[in-house]
């Protein structure tokens, strides 16, 4: 056990600090890294902290801004402190995983010896004589020593020379600190009260009865970090926030006025009081008693009962559902508590590139067995075909954009001629919206609905029998959870019709690996993208011989390359892209070599994939061309009546297995589902 005298000196020497909840929590962000990132056309921050561990937070750039512009403004004293945030939107968008988070990373950040929370708490009461076999009080709000330094004097400047002469805080520090004063609470108050006329008003001798101890930031005490759940009408009372009088001890304080007969700990409020972070989770499902008490606490951030007080130094975060906030909006006489909330509506994510890494977090991380114990392998497309047909759900129907096209600007891909400033239009409009389920990515389905899907599709026969669990099957479920889940007619038909779009994406995606396959080549597809870009680059190279050879350098590698032109390649990709006068083809490759120049500078790896229309035009001509004397590859692998055909779709089989990450199931099925005339746009 430590004096308070040590305290303050470690505090002094910058060993601990004296901050309040806010200050910590926005320490704790901006001493990591962030940096500016472009999202939907608008430059904003991202916060390192947010994407560093096992299970991260994906996406939620405009979200996590809002918090920590929200903290930072209530660290310096603005009107925030005074505020809850609140994280209002539809269910399975993570606005509870993110306050886990936040609140995983703050325990973490204050087990640091240097960021460590300490309290102080009263020895030796038995010589009070008045609190019977209770020996130790610790405070009960977990307050900081400093703030008892404070208030070990009634008179302000004779704490001030306290701090200033016995433990030798500089005029500016003493300042620094009392922009942070908060009184005593009431039991805290009353008992030094009691011990400084035990001890004639000998501080000294009174700071004897003093021990400092570090707060425990156990999580499943509830102290530092706490959650309370909105609970039903009956059961749910005050006495689960602030606390209630104690029976216990009652049977051991004589004197009737002692603030301590009341068991603050027994509330979530005084557990977390000691700069730690509140989380109410559905705050406006309390009934309503409930949420006039978080208005009290909100404002004046200190804990009331029966006339006493005590000051809390707590970070209130809190989550709602949509419908439930729209009912207290609605209700004018509410206005006052959500004129006490910062709120901030959370979207779904409507990246699918992020998507990817939220669909593996809902697919799971340990390798998933049959019902029978057998491995259960995942089709590489799985993931893929999962995160575009969410997306698109997420994506509200506009004009100006195809949902193809909203889906890859919002990813930050090329979009043919439509740019992002077209997406920063279509977001801006809809955001003017006030039904807020109209904003951009308010409405969607979440990432339970896609867990969900998972599921059925984990439990179907098909995928137990077959041991795979295979892309196109994917479809199937998601459409039993709208059909099931979604109970508005228009949003169901709406999610059914993004469906069909997400298939065709996946089609072509099926396009491009078949002839991956066929090509014996992992990146073939790829490859050829990138020679035809290439291709439109040199045609024009004035050291182009009559042998059509043209050198360049690989901005990948950095190496010396050459590339022969091939006139009838271009022609045939161009004629697919259905771009057939010259003017038209001068203005493709003029708009290809104009993004080649923006991205290739920014990132050298970039590869025109994203491009799906220039995918699919050189998939279609290397899969006519390559095997024209097969009349073509559906042909071939549909008819395998004769050898030939045969020996090729076993090397394909064999191609899938080996390099391409496919199972048997999956790439029997897949080359089946390839030889079908299903989803074809």
């Amino acid at each position: 056990m430590q004096t308070l005298k040590e305290h303050l000196q470690k505090v002094k020497n910058g060993e601990r600090t004296f901050e309040n909840a806010f200050q910590s929590v926005t320490r704790m962000i901006l001493e990591d890294e962030f940096e500016k990132v472009t999202v939907n056309g608008k430059t904003t921050y991202d916060f390192k902290i947010f994407r560093k561990g096992k299970k991260h937070i994906i996406g939620m750039y405009d979200e996590i801004n809002s918090f920590v512009s929200y903290v930072k403004d209530a660290s310096e004293g603005g009107s925030s402190k005074e505020m809850a945030f609140v994280l209002v939107g539809e269910p399975g968008n993570g606005k509870t995983f993110f306050v886990d988070f936040l609140c995983n990373k703050y325990r973490e950040f204050l087990s640091r010896e240097k960021n460590a929370k300490y309290t102080f708490k009263f020895n030796h009461l038995d010589k009070l004589q008045t609190y019977g076999r209770i020996h130790s009080i610790e405070s009960q709000t977990y307050e900081d020593p400093m703030v008892l330094a404070m208030n070990l004097y009634d008179d302000p400047e004779e704490n001030k020379n306290f701090l200033g002469n016995e433990i030798g805080f500089t005029d500016k520090e003493i300042d620094k600190i009392y922009e942070d004063y908060r009184p005593l609470g009431a039991c805290s108050g009353y008992i030094w009260n009691d011990i400084k006329t035990l001890t004639n008003g000998d501080i000294e001798q009174a700071l004897e009865f003093i021990d400092i101890s570090p707060v425990p930031i156990i999580e499943s005490l509830g102290t530092i970090t706490g959650k309370y759940p909105a609970k039903d009408k009956i059961t749910s009372s005050a006495v689960d926030l602030l606390g209630e009088e104690s029976i216990q001890r009652l049977l051991h304080i004589t004197d009737t006025n002692n603030p301590y007969r009341y068991d603050l700990r027994r509330g979530a409020l005084a557990r977390v009081a000691g700069g730690g972070i509140h989380f109410s989770d559905e705050i406006y499902k309390n009934k309503k008693d409930l949420v006039q008490v978080y208005l009290g606490v909100i404002q004046n951030r200190e804990i009331e009962l029966d006339g006493f007080k005590w000051p809390i130094d707590s970070l209130i975060i809190a989550t709602s559902n949509s419908s439930e906030f729209n009912q207290i909006l609605s209700e004018k006489e509410e206005a006052p508590i959500i004129d006490r909330c910062r709120i901030c509506y959370v979207s779904h994510n409507t990246n699918y590139k992020l998507q990817q890494e939220l669909t593996s977090y809902a697919i799971g991380n340990q390798s998933k067995t049959t019902f029978e114990g057998e491995n259960l392998h995942q089709d590489p497309n799985l993931n893929y075909a999962a995160s575009v047909a969410v997306v698109l759900t997420r994506l509200p129907r506009t004009e100006k954009l195809t949902p193809i096209e909203t889906m890859k600007l919002s990813a930050g891909e090329v979009a043919g001629e439509k740019s992002i400033k077209t997406l920063t239009e279509v977001i801006d409009t809809l955001n003017q919206e006030s039904d807020v389920t109209k904003r951009f990515g308010q409405k969607g389905l979440g990432q339970r609905n896609l867990g969900r899907a998972i599921q059925l599709m984990v439990e179907s026969s098909e995928t137990n029998e077959g041991r795979c669990m295979f892309a196109y099957d994917f479809f199937n479920s998601l459409e039993r959870v709208i059909l099931d889940y979604v109970t508005d007619a228009n949003d169901r038909a709406k999610y059914l019709e993004d469906l069909k779009i997400a298939k065709g994406l996946y089609r072509e995606r099926i396009m491009t690996e078949m002839f991956n396959a066929y090509m014996d080549e992992p990146q073939a597809i790829r490859k050829d993208v990138l020679n035809y870009v290439n291709m439109i680059i040199g045609i024009d190279a004035e050291n182009l011989g009559p042998d059509k050879m043209w050198k360049y350098k690989d901005p990948q590698t950095g190496e010396l390359r050459a590339l022969k032109i091939d006139e009838r390649f271009i022609n045939s990709v161009e004629k697919r892209l259905g771009l057939e006068t010259s003017e038209q083809r001068e203005s493709y490759r003029t708009s290809l070599r104009k993004i080649y120049g923006q991205k290739i500078s920014v990132d050298p790896n970039y590869d025109f994939m994203d491009n799906l229309e220039l995918v699919k035009a050189v998939t279609d001509v290397r899969l006519k061309s390559d095997i024209a004397s097969a009349g073509s590859l559906v042909g071939a692998l549909a008819n395998r009546s004769n050898e030939e055909n045969q020996e090729l779709y076993n090397r394909m089989i064999n191609t899938m297995l080996t390099k391409l990450n496919y199972c048997q199931t999956c790439a029997q099925k897949t080359i089946e589902y390839f030889c079908t005339q299903e989803d074809e746009n």
